[in-house]
């Protein structure tokens, strides 16, 4: 999913991987569209001893998730689609055809910190 700072040409992607069981959010980071910034958020999620990791067949997904914990499938991915139609719902800054932004990629981590917060049951006085 991505999103703007300051102008439409300055993407920033955001990476979101969800515990399909709980649907609690493990982690997410926020940065280019590359594997070096997919990397980032595997190796937070490394640490959890996380057995399947399931994806779409976008390339970066190749490059770092070992064969054997690896699942490529579009029907695997529903979880993450509707948490992506969520997010944009709840906040103005990810929804597409919009005037709304962020001045700097450090507000769209806090946006996405407080609203994961809320979701995983960290948080019961927001919203």
């Amino acid at each position: 999913m991505h999103s703007y700072t300051k102008h439409k040409k300055n993407y920033c992607w955001t990476w979101i991987a969800i515990d399909r069981q709980t649907k609690h959010v493990l982690g997410f980071v926020c940065g280019k569209r590359d594997s070096k910034t997919f990397a980032r958020l595997y190796n937070t999620l490394n640490s959890n001893n996380i057995k399947l990791f399931c994806s779409d067949y976008w390339k970066s997904y190749d490059e770092i998730i070992p064969k054997h914990k690896h699942l490529k499938s579009k029907a695997q991915t529903f979880t993450i689609e509707s948490y992506n139609s969520l997010i944009r719902h709840f906040t103005a800054r990810f929804r597409r055809k919009t005037k709304c932004y962020s001045k700097c990629k450090k507000m769209i981590e806090n946006t996405l910190n407080l609203l994961f917060a809320k979701w995983n049951g960290g948080l019961s006085y927001v919203f």
